[in-house]
């Protein structure tokens, strides 16, 4: 997901995508990731989890070999969405197996361990691409996904162990439609809402339809003798807490990255490489807070290990806010490094809190739900961020009068195509998109300052830690439901 942000100023001069076509062909990916989550990870219970690897990494083979060989926005937003189908199955397993396989006392650090590596991946593939661009064209990120698929495929047929829950419940087919035509219609009306306007009838219509239609897969997993997702796991606070703040963490995170690979690239003039090599004091935060979180929560409790995270995420989020075109390097370390740790500190405990709280049977769509959250939160974050910066550059660029109306309308599409149209037409699009990253990230601010002061309420008072709370009832109730 984050490997193709470094690549989008080069694919926009290639495809000549607009701003929402970018945000679809990072999106599309993510948004049938999030919407399959639940569904894959039950047939991965179901049928076996190893089998789900194996068929989820050919599905993302497959997909990024194909993905080179077009030059058209349209196809590629096509090929996303199937390489989000293979992650689909890949995801949850993989969470799954973990869980299944560790003994309880040492599964926090083994989800320590995972959530580590999960977070700081996306920084590792920014870095990645950022070589690979050095060479080639953003056509060799997808070939690099084609060796990365391979060789996860043969390191899970010699090292994974299979396991299932062959008794499992069926799968609830109903549920699954409902929630992926919800999603897709919340996701796809806030994206093309800089093209509708956010009050135009198509972008309100659109909103409309995915509430009702989010509400109405509520109603049917309420009623249902087999749901995909119990909505009465969110009355446990542990559980709606852990999920809450993944879902806006990476809110935050993947909206940042998708806007800062373009800031870095066609404002400041970075190259690929050298972009994204500026954003790994993230990972440098992340992964040693990821680390260290299960220490934190023994000693200080979960609740309080959260919410300084997210208020540290939050923090980072303000101080990227204060970026325009001249401002140096170090204001934009000053706001990814405190990012990073936030993260680090924020996700191990809800991960942990999201795993712990379904019985053995169950793991596959716990992992899914942790899964969800971090995808539905990026998709959302990318949407959300994207359309509030493509809104603020499109009004900035429309208000000035000093463009030929020629110019500002192909302009008015994306920074990149903006590019290469040269001066006056590039540093007034500079500016306008300055200004919308502005309010994007101060947006984002927003969100993550919300999940902390959730998070505050919905763990008050004396709780031990996240990872070792359980509610005996709310299980046995499941696994009644489930037979």
């Amino acid at each position: 997901m984050s490997s193709l942000n470094v690549a989008l100023p080069s694919i926009a001069a290639d495809t000549h995508a607009s701003q929402t076509r970018l945000s679809w062909i990072i999106d599309a990916y993510s948004l049938v990731f999030a919407a399959l989550l639940l569904p894959a990870g039950a047939v991965g219970d179901r049928f076996g989890r190893r089998r789900a690897l194996l068929t989820g990494l050919l599905i993302f083979g497959a997909g990024s070999a194909a993905a080179p060989f077009t030059s058209s926005a349209t196809t590629l937003i096509g090929l996303r969405c199937v390489l989000g189908v293979g992650a689909a199955l890949v995801m949850p397993a993989t969470l799954s197996t973990i869980t299944g396989t560790f003994p309880r006392e040492r599964r926090a650090a083994a989800v320590g361990v995972w959530a580590a590596v999960a977070g700081a991946s996306a920084v590792v593939g920014l870095l990645a691409s950022g070589l690979l661009l050095q060479a080639w064209s953003w056509r060799s990120v997808f070939l690099l996904g084609v060796v990365l698929a391979a060789l996860a495929a043969v390191g899970t047929w010699l090292f994974v162990p299979d396991s299932a829950a062959p008794d499992g419940p069926p799968l609830d087919i109903v549920g699954a439609v409902i929630s992926i035509a919800g999603l897709g219609a919340l996701v796809y009306s806030i994206i093309e809402a800089p093209e509708h306007g956010w009050l135009g009838r198509t972008t309100l219509l659109g909103l409309g339809t995915g509430i009702v239609l989010l509400a109405g897969f509520v109603a049917w997993e309420l009623h249902t003798r087999t749901p995909l997702l119990d909505p009465r796991l969110f009355t446990r606070p542990a559980f709606a807490a852990g999920t809450l703040s993944i879902l806006l963490q990476f809110f935050g995170f993947f909206g940042l990255i998708f806007i800062t690979m373009q800031y870095l690239q066609l404002v400041r003039g970075d190259s690929a490489l050298v972009a994204a090599v500026s954003v790994l004091p993230m990972a440098a935060g992340m992964m040693p807070a990821a680390r260290l979180a299960p220490r934190v929560v023994a000693a200080v409790g979960a609740r309080a290990c959260c919410v300084a995270g997210l208020l540290l995420i939050t923090a980072g989020m303000v101080v990227l806010s204060r970026l325009d075109q001249g401002s140096s390097y170090w204001l934009l370390l000053a706001g990814l490094f405190p990012l990073g740790v936030g993260m680090g500190l924020a996700m191990t405990p809800a991960t942990t809190a999201v795993t712990d709280s379904l019985p053995p049977a169950l793991q596959g769509v716990g992992s899914a739900v942790n899964d969800l959250s971090r995808e539905l939160g990026g998709a959302l974050g990318i949407a959300v961020l994207g359309s509030l910066l493509g809104s603020t550059y499109r009004h900035h660029l429309a208000q000035h009068g000093a463009l030929p109306p020629a110019l500002a309308e192909k302009a008015r599409s994306s920074l990149g195509v903006a590019a290469h149209l040269g001066e006056p037409v590039l540093g007034h699009a500079r500016t306008a998109f300055v200004d919308g990253m502005q309010v994007a990230f101060l947006g984002g601010a927003v969100a993550t300052g919300a999940a902390a002061l959730a998070v505050a309420l919905l763990l008050r008072g004396p709780r031990p830690s996240l990872a070792t709370e359980t509610d005996t009832s709310t299980a046995a109730g499941i696994t009644r439901r489930n037979g």
